[in-house]
């Protein structure tokens, strides 16, 4: 192994240099561009975050005045649509007399500056009076006709949108609706013209923001009033942008793009009670993020110096490490030198072999001592050699010769891989190699680096164990049915025989006085020997039931739970799948004894009501799955507890798989049952068997 790593870490053997005086100085040096460079980059951020925060408070200030514009248009709007419905309620109208309501009218409209004028229009959308015309004078249809139906369908007072140029006055008004309902019946609508001075007040007096722009939306999409440029604008459309963000929501954010191609953040906010109309705040995006720009570019400034500065520092402290490295890396080889006196000593003295594989390559470096074990040459006292994979896996036995490629390959995924193989005949001996991806380089997936151990005398030792083990299966096996065999061939003949005897005895008793009496422990006698009878027959079943050998495995396990439901009162489902061939007699008694041990666990300790029993033949093992609704265990508390009985239970059914190369797992948790999982390895050829002649009838 020493050999091995001397060929990946390089060496040298140069003596310790001594560090010179300029190299002396050059930590203050280093102390000052250190400390340099977070101070340039300090400065850049402060810069940054204050840019962000007079950023944030513009905004914060323009949501504060959109909020505050909102509030009072929603109260000025409240207060005319009150004012309106105040008038609809005249007892003018009740009659009605117009002439009165004309009068006044005409007081309410002169009283209030903002009301242009104040019209009366009956339910079909016609004007019956206007107190800025003559009474009588030619009237024409209402104006903002969607407006108008709005009132006829919810009979509420209403704001409508901003109408177009007055012919007489050459102003926009907005139509304030108010109806006229007198027993229940809609007489009239009243409607007010009110110049939208009121609004452009509010609005100009909010005090926005420096560089931010205000102005109302009507429910059409209409602009009302501005914060400048008003008379130009009222009435005009606003853009596609504002109208899609007031559809989407009643107050967020936007970005739009003017005819002159700037860009302007936004803020919007639906007036409440208006049907719609918003109230927007905007400011030009390139103003609104100037200062964040002005601070990024100072920021980048101080990340430049401070890149320069940090390059410096780089160069000045890599010339004072590389003054050091020599003295490190002569200390680093002696250092490397012993380490691999060491291993090699622990190597030896653990008797390894040691090789590495280049799958890339197919070559493999392996040491004297892992030749000897795999007998390619039995040479010690060379090194290292490098070998071909082929001449390797030649001096494996054939039958192994996959797996162990296999689990070499398997280091890739980054596991330990161990595989036990023999190498050829005619001195075949067992021995185990251990392998992993090397971890100075993890990430080449094409070198393996591993060990070799002799395990010969162990694997011969647990086989031996295995097949005395088989031997003494078998043997118990063979003494059960012999018992089985004596009980029902001498014991139960000689019951039946009792049973005659005591049956002939009933005709002897003849008139005697007693013989009631007789009869009567005549009976109980003939009782009590059928009894023993079924005892008998039951205690040979159980030691060999007679349908294992007759009928086979499938039919023996449902004799078996059809007499635990009988016995136990327990129900029992036996569900066989896939194919229902014999079987081999081994593999056949060690899933019966397998599938017995485990539900007697079941009606010993787990107080079920429900076991389920599926038995699935695959192409190449056969499956078995005990399942319970019983108490459960925790399966680790039990594996150290001291409950011998189930412990024996279990080991006993785990022992029998394992004779077969099978194997058991175990699902357990507390008042939610247990499960057994067995799978047993049955060849593709075996179809079966021929049963034993010598078995009980």
């Amino acid at each position: 192994m020493g050999v091995l790593l001397s060929h990946l870490i390089p060496t040298r053997k140069e003596a310790p240099t001594s560090i010179s005086r300029r190299a002396a100085r050059r930590p203050l040096i280093l102390v000052f561009i250190a400390a340099a460079m977070p101070l340039a980059l300090f400065a850049g951020w402060v810069v940054f975050l204050n840019a962000q925060q007079q950023r944030r408070g513009s905004q914060a200030a323009a949501v504060e005045t959109l909020d505050s514009v909102v509030n009072r248009l929603a109260s000025e709007i409240s207060l005319q649509l009150e004012i309106a419905e105040t008038v609809a309620t005249s007892a003018t109208l009740d009659k009605p007399d117009l002439d009165a309501f004309y009068r006044e009218a005409t007081r309410v409209n002169e009283a209030r500056p903002l009301w242009q004028t104040i019209q009366l229009v009956d339910p079909g959308g016609n004007q019956v009076l206007d107190v800025s015309r003559p009474l009588g004078d030619g009237m024409r249809a209402t104006a903002d006709r969607e407006n108008f139906e709005q009132i006829l369908k919810t009979r509420k007072p209403a704001i409508g949108g901003i109408g177009p140029r007055g012919p007489i006055t050459g102003k926009r008004v907005v139509a304030v609706r108010a109806p006229v309902e007198r027993d229940g019946q809609l007489k009239f609508v009243l409607t007010v013209a009110l110049v939208p001075d009121a609004i452009s007040q509010i609005l100009k007096s909010a005090g926005a923001p420096a560089g931010w722009v205000g102005f109302v939306v009507d429910a059409k999409g209409n602009i009302v009033a501005r914060t400048f440029g008003e008379q130009s604008e009222l009435g005009q459309s606003a853009s596609a942008t504002v109208r899609q963000a007031i559809a989407s929501a009643p107050e967020g954010s936007y970005v739009k793009t003017t005819p002159a191609g700037e860009q302007v953040d936004s803020i919007y906010k639906v007036i409440p009670g208006t049907s719609g109309w918003s109230v927007h705040f905007g400011i030009p995006t390139q103003e609104l993020n100037g200062p964040v720009q002005r601070s990024a570019i100072f920021l980048a400034g101080g990340g430049v110096l401070s890149f320069v500065l940090a390059l410096t520092l780089a160069w000045y402290t890599i010339r004072d490490i590389s003054l050091r490295r020599r003295e490190q890396e002569a200390q680093a080889a002696l250092a490397l030198s012993a380490s691999e006196e060491r291993r090699r000593l622990t190597i030896d003295a653990a008797d390894l072999g040691v090789f590495s594989c280049d799958f890339a390559s197919r070559e493999a470096i392996v040491s004297p001592r892992a030749r000897e074990m795999l007998r390619i040459d039995g040479s010690r006292s060379e090194g290292d050699t490098i070998l071909p994979m082929d001449r390797i896996l030649s001096s494996i036995d054939p039958a192994d010769q996959q797996k162990f490629e296999a689990s070499l390959l398997s280091c890739r995924s980054g596991d330990v891989a161990i595989a036990d193989f023999r190498t050829v005949a005619p001195r075949s001996r067992w021995l185990r190699s251990s392998g992993r991806l090397s971890r100075l380089d993890e990430n080449n997936l094409d070198v393996v680096y591993g060990v070799i151990l002799d395990i010969d005398e162990t694997k011969r030792a647990e086989l031996e164990r295995q097949q005395l083990l088989r031997r003494l299966s078998e043997a118990e096996e063979n003494e059960r049915r012999r018992i089985a065999r004596e009980l029902h061939d001498q014991i139960g003949q000689t019951v039946t025989g009792l049973l005659l005897g005591l049956k002939n005895l009933e005709p002897l008793l003849g008139t005697s006085p007693k013989r009631k009496l007789g009869l009567e422990r005549l009976n109980w006698l003939q009782g009590l020997a059928r009894g023993i009878g079924r005892d008998i027959h039951q205690i040979a079943s159980d030691l060999r039931p007679t349908a294992l050998d007759d009928l086979g495995l499938y039919k023996a396990l449902e004799a078996f739970c059809a007499e635990i439901r009988r016995r136990f009162g327990i129900s029992v489902d036996f569900q066989p799948l896939g194919r229902r061939d014999r079987l081999g007699q081994d593999v056949e008694i060690a899933v019966y004894r397998a599938v017995q041990e485990a539900v007697n666990n079941v009606v010993k300790h787990a107080q079920a009501r429900n076991v389920s029993v599926v038995i699935d033949r695959r192409t190449a093992e056969l499956r078995i799955v005990v399942e319970d609704d019983g108490n459960g265990f925790d399966f680790q508390e039990f594996s150290q507890g001291e409950s011998r009985h189930a412990k024996l239970g279990l080991s006993v059914i785990e022992e029998r798989l394992t004779l077969l190369g099978g194997s058991l797992a175990i699902e357990s948790e507390p008042g939610h049952g247990t499960s057994l999982f067995m799978r047993i390895p049955v060849p593709i050829e075996e179809m079966g068997y021929v049963p034993d002649p010598d078995h009980v009838d």
